[in-house]
């Protein structure tokens, strides 16, 4: 079992990570000491794989248990499906001395984290984090959200969870698409701050990797840690963690989150943002044709799709990290370098950082 301590201004809390460890929740649940309900907040693809085992155990261990269970995909982080978790949550009467669990992928633990964070002004909540995205990424940190029609994340809040409890023998059900959205977050950890990881990633046969997964896990949320404990609200070095976001996120709205998966979309964002800083001498060289290949690797896009550009800028003038005049978009300086350098909406839109060129679409 590895652990990681998350230790922050006014909370503090574990990640621990450890094969197998679905079949004790409830021993982890006892040392965090909360009531006797727990609300497990799952999707229905996990509810047919995981949910009775998990709700018989901790039944079996004295705890009442309710099961919410919301339609799996990125629709569900909506604010209908909000109003539909506060309901079950109503009807379970739930305590503020009780406990929520967002036992699921990425979507899970973001809606259901925000609904413990704002359900009674806040219900303690543990993340059972079940793809690998979820494991390394969206489980750490605090930042819970739901989506409105004009873009990803905007509705939100950080709230920390009491524990995050990762078990990689999870993803052993995972499809080969869904272990590669994860990877592109694990690609992004490396180009931002990790160039032995990205070595790592592109020696690594797929085999090696699965075997290893464990400790890139631990590799990962330990990168996050350290840089959520020194930024937790999102102000200052923790936005390196967005790198590839900002046009990764206007990809996802633009096609209504169903043709391309988060990671996708990132993949595309990471790349050419990458391709465009290195053409203006930001970027050292050849670094675009590294991430081109590590991508292609995991089997991950990074050519941007036909879209409509005006469309796309107006997506990315909305983006969360637009700080009024301008927008901070993360670029790489190499491989394992990054930084945070400020572009107006214009120059994204029509001026020197313009992403979208004719041979780009």
């Amino acid at each position: 079992m590895k652990e990681i301590r998350v230790k922050l201004s006014k909370d503090e809390y574990s990640i621990f990570i450890e094969r197998g460890l679905i079949e004790k929740v409830s021993s982890y649940i006892k040392e965090i000491n909360m009531g006797n309900k727990i609300a497990i907040i799952t999707d229905d693809n996990i509810e047919n794989i995981y949910g009775h085992s998990l709700k018989d155990q901790l039944r079996d261990n004295g705890f009442i248990v309710k099961m919410i269970v919301i339609k799996a995909g990125e629709q569900s982080k909506s604010l209908s499906m909000l109003q539909y978790i506060y309901e079950e949550l109503l009807s379970f009467e739930i305590t503020r001395g009780d406990l929520i669990l967002a036992f699921g992928g990425g979507v899970v633990g973001d809606v259901g984290g925000f609904a413990a964070a704002t359900y009674l002004r806040g219900i303690p909540f543990v993340q059972i984090p079940t793809t690998l995205l979820a494991q390394i990424d969206s489980s750490v940190g605090g930042k819970v959200a739901v989506n409105l029609p004009v873009g990803k994340n905007l509705v939100g809040s950080f709230y920390q969870p009491k524990a995050v409890l990762i078990d990689p023998d999870i993803l052993s059900s995972l499809d080969k698409r869904n272990m590669n959205n994860g990877m592109a977050e694990v690609i992004k950890y490396a180009c931002i701050v990790d160039k032995n990881l990205f070595k790592k990633l592109m020696e690594l046969s797929r085999e090696e990797l699965l075997a290893q997964i464990e400790d890139i896990i631990y590799t990962c949320c330990r990168i996050k840690t350290k840089i959520v404990e020194q930024d937790e609200r999102d102000m200052g070095e923790r936005m390196l963690l967005n790198f590839g976001h900002t046009l990764g996120h206007a990809i996802e709205n633009y096609f209504n989150t169903e043709k391309y998966t988060h990671g996708e979309a990132v993949a595309m964002g990471m790349y050419n943002i990458t391709k465009k800083s290195e053409a203006l001498g930001i970027t050292k060289k050849g670094t675009a044709e590294q991430l081109e290949k590590i991508l292609k690797k995991y089997h991950l896009p990074y050519k941007i799709p036909t879209m409509d550009t005006n469309k796309i800028i107006r997506t990315i003038a909305l983006d969360k990290k637009n700080k009024g005049d301008y927008i901070e978009l993360i670029l790489l300086r190499r491989i394992g370098v990054s930084e945070r350098l400020k572009f107006t909406v214009e120059e994204i839109g029509r001026g020197r950082f313009f992403l979208f060129n004719s041979s780009d679409l």
